[in-house]
């Protein structure tokens, strides 16, 4: 059996610091208030979905949530209660939050995906990963017995998975909190979500993007990232390493000779993916080259929106005048993400899946200039 104790933690975006470490949540202040409003209220529910876009702070907050309610005082029942709380913030010093840093609270389970014994990563959150809870509820806990469960995430459970937090859902223990971490809540049984209270957060804009990209240690931050990453730090952070932005600035030159695009330009691009080691480069190339074509949609019906690097307004105005190409671009993006999914699934050669996807929007454009 491999070493498993080095292995990346899936609930950790690379580059970035774990969402234990992130000391700060920005932008997600009524998600704040919600929570606290309930606690103070004490509506406390037992189930909380915590959702929205990758990379906008859901795991940071079920953090936060976890260090708050494992820190609060225990209700002694005593006739002097101590004043409700006024934000969700533990000091950094606090033994709580130090244990969690630690990884070493007993009052905090973390159910995410695991790995096989030789080192991949599974694709699901499995049953046996579930069936933590039932050891996890069992045991004794320190001051009023409070426990806290993070799922992340959890529309990556599979169905059996699925049916053993459910039954915790229905029997909660008493002062259990469950923190259901849902990127697409819609794949989750509707048992599920309704048994929960719903965190909705948004993409982060303005001074608060920046400031949790400064956070997250990114330091180059330009108005490609903001355009391109729709207020997801974590897309911003995969950017950034990527060279996301330079590749979408290729896009945006490689489709600008229409209606004949540079040939050599073209292969350089398609080559770039291709190899041993840059793997990564070509799912960012795929990426990238998605939300081209849904940019392009959405000029089609909005006109061209701010501009992710310049001369791209331009460009889009010109490829998608009207409703019509908006159709069929979206169409061709649907096609084209299709292709991409079964080219991984059988290892189709990156370079000549790239080449190909750049002729067919070059055909496709063709019909309306």
């Amino acid at each position: 059996m491999s070493d498993l104790t080095d292995l990346p933690l899936p609930d950790q975006i690379d580059g970035a610091p774990h969402p234990r470490e992130t000391p700060c949540l920005y932008g997600q202040g009524a998600a704040e208030a919600a929570f606290l409003q309930a606690y103070t209220s004490g509506r406390l529910h037992h189930g909380w979905l915590i959702c929205g876009p990758r990379g906008v702070g859901k795991a940071t907050l079920a953090w936060k949530l976890a260090r708050f309610l494992l820190a609060a005082p225990p209700d002694d029942g005593g006739m002097v209660a101590a004043p409700p709380p006024q934000s969700l913030d533990t000091a950094e010093d606090h033994p709580v939050s130090r244990r969690l840093r630690a990884g070493a609270d007993g009052g905090l389970l973390v159910i995410r995906r695991g790995y096989d014994d030789k080192g991949r990563l599974r694709q699901v959150i499995r049953v046996d990963d579930m069936r933590k809870l039932h050891g996890f509820f069992g045991l004794s806990a320190a001051g009023d017995g409070r426990r806290v469960v993070i799922v992340d995430a959890a529309d990556e459970m599979n169905p059996n998975a699925a049916n053993a937090l459910l039954k915790a859902l229905e029997e909660p223990p008493a002062h259990a909190t469950l923190l259901l971490i849902a990127h697409q809540p819609s794949r989750l049984l509707p048992t599920i979500r309704s048994r929960c209270r719903e965190l909705r957060l948004a993409p982060l804009a303005g001074n608060d993007f920046t400031l949790a990209l400064e956070q997250a240690g990114v330091s180059d931050q330009n108005a490609t990232l903001a355009e391109l990453s729709g207020g997801s730090v974590g897309a911003a952070i995969a950017l950034a390493q990527g060279g996301g932005a330079e590749i979408y600035a290729t896009l945006i030159q490689l489709f600008q000779g229409l209606p004949r695009i540079d040939r050599p330009r073209a292969l350089a691009l398609a080559e770039s993916a291709a190899g041993r080691g840059n793997e990564a480069r070509f799912d960012l190339i795929l990426t990238l080259f998605d939300l081209f074509l849904t940019r392009l949609a959405r000029a089609g019906i909005l006109g061209p929106g701010p501009e992710a690097v310049p001369g791209e307004a331009a460009l889009l105005a010109r490829m998608a005048p009207d409703n019509g190409a908006a159709r069929s671009f979206a169409a061709l993006a649907e096609r084209l993400g299709a292709r991409a999914r079964h080219g991984r699934a059988v290892n189709l050669d990156p370079a000549a899946l790239v080449l190909d996807m750049v002729l067919q929007t070059e055909a496709e454009a063709r019909a309306f200039l």
